[in-house]
């Protein structure tokens, strides 16, 4: 399966030891503690953060948020992209909503959601019910690079990951992913002042925190509500099974897979989609699929989807789901990409990043084979595991390529969409 994961590093390094086993709610629920700024009880504080994607200055994903909070109870926020914004302020029972634009994107509430509430409720609610243990607690003297819980389901699968001090490394579901840089002091915690996201291969989304001072004396008119946005004026999103959405459309939701040049003929494929309160599929975030070519496809094919219009208490809501499909399409020759070999490949590399592997890789000389796939331009569209590689170990060196950036392959003249295959060696 070509995978699609936020840039996980998964090692523990230093001398060999075994850590003492914490539970994995612990271990979040300390890490929250930390670092959480909107928890109750926490500092008073305005904030300001920008989202961009890195090295493409004219990309849609740009937005800017800012913060004025006081208690869980009692904040100001502005949300400002060029398709949506956003004025919300809450005042105890009362709220007030101003939006420009009529869907809320989900790329932009995971900016939200990782500034915010990096380990959203119900998902520390699901892990504090499991018995999963880490090693977390270790001898004075030696340090753990980083560990991580892995919380696999039928479709979905969470990783969570910590740094040496206890600290969100990553957060990885499909649908929300976030890894967390540059830890500073603000007050009695420690906040990431860099947050960065993988959506789909060869997006890379970093969210800087540029200014984070404690609120002091606010105005209070900030927070005055005249006249409260009514619930039928507000956008609110709901989560639902994916079996909701099939119920739920108005065409034909039986899918033409098209012939493929290589890969699985059969298999599944998974993706996170949101629809606005008309019904409309707006966004398709890929989740994983045996047979990369058929992502596009797949995600191209649910945008033309048309749903009838979700409801809560009778009033239209967002929707969001993972949803898995399985797929059986034939082979056409004639679509066979090219396939370069790990010489090729590096020729056209213009940065590269070197993998950080678990200490516990194997032994030095060992050689792990990673599949790739790079488009036209020389983005990095996907990769997978090769013949004995471990997800461990994959982690390590996907996270690595995702910070790689390649030149377009070019043949008969033409910038050609291509497969590869990339060794690395344990040293």
């Amino acid at each position: 399966m070509y995978l699609r994961f936020a840039s996980l590093a998964i090692s523990l390094c230093l001398p060999a030891v075994t850590p003492a086993q914490t539970s994995a709610a612990e271990a979040s629920e300390k890490a929250l503690t930390r670092s959480q700024l909107t928890q109750p009880g926490s500092k008073p504080f305005h904030l300001v953060a920008n989202l961009r994607e890195k090295d493409s200055p004219d990309s849609d994903y740009r937005a800017t948020v800012e913060m004025f909070w006081v208690s869980p109870t009692k904040w100001r926020r502005v949300v400002t992209s060029e398709k949506f914004s956003q004025l919300k302020v809450v005042n105890r029972e009362r709220v007030f909503e101003q939006n420009t634009g009529d869907y809320f994107p989900v790329w932009i509430n995971n900016m939200l959601t990782s500034i915010f509430d990096p380990l959203p409720l119900p998902m520390l609610d699901s892990i504090r019910k499991s018995e999963k243990k880490i090693g977390m607690d270790v001898p004075p003297g030696i340090k753990l690079a980083e560990t991580c819980a892995d919380f696999p389901s039928r479709m979905d699968r969470w990783v969570i990951c910590f740094q040496s001090d206890g600290l969100f490394s990553s957060v990885f579901t499909k649908g929300y992913a976030a890894s967390f840089r540059n830890y500073a002091k603000f007050g009695d915690k420690r906040v990431p002042r860099l947050i960065e996201a993988d959506p789909e291969p060869g997006t890379h989304l970093e969210t800087r925190v540029t200014t984070l001072d404690e609120l002091n004396a606010p105005d209070e008119k900030m927070f005055e509500i005249e006249t409260p946005t009514p619930a039928s004026e507000q956008i609110t999103r709901v989560r639902v099974n994916d079996d909701f959405v099939r119920k739920a459309a108005l065409n034909n939701t039986e899918l033409d897979w098209p012939s493929v040049g290589e890969g699985k003929l059969t298999g599944g494929c998974a993706v996170y989609v949101s629809a606005d309160r008309t019904g409309q599929i707006r966004e398709v975030w890929p989740g994983g699929c045996d047979n990369a070519a058929l992502e596009d496809p797949l995600r191209k094919a649910l945008l033309r989807w048309k749903l009838k219009p979700a409801t809560s208490n009778g009033i239209p809501v967002q929707i969001e789901s993972l949803m898995g499909f399985t797929f059986n399409t034939q082979l056409d020759s004639a679509k066979s990409l090219p396939n370069l070999n790990d010489e090729q490949v590096r020729i056209l590399v213009k940065k590269m990043v070197q993998p950080n592997f678990p200490s516990d890789s194997g032994k030095l000389g060992t050689e792990f084979t990673v599949n790739i796939s790079v488009d036209q331009t020389g983005k990095l569209t996907g990769a997978g595991p090769g013949p004995g590689t471990s997800d461990r170990v994959f982690f390590a060196i996907y996270a690595a390529l995702t910070k790689w950036e390649f030149e377009p392959y070019i043949k008969d003249g033409k910038p050609q969409y291509f497969h590869g295959s990339l060794t690395f060696r344990l040293n």
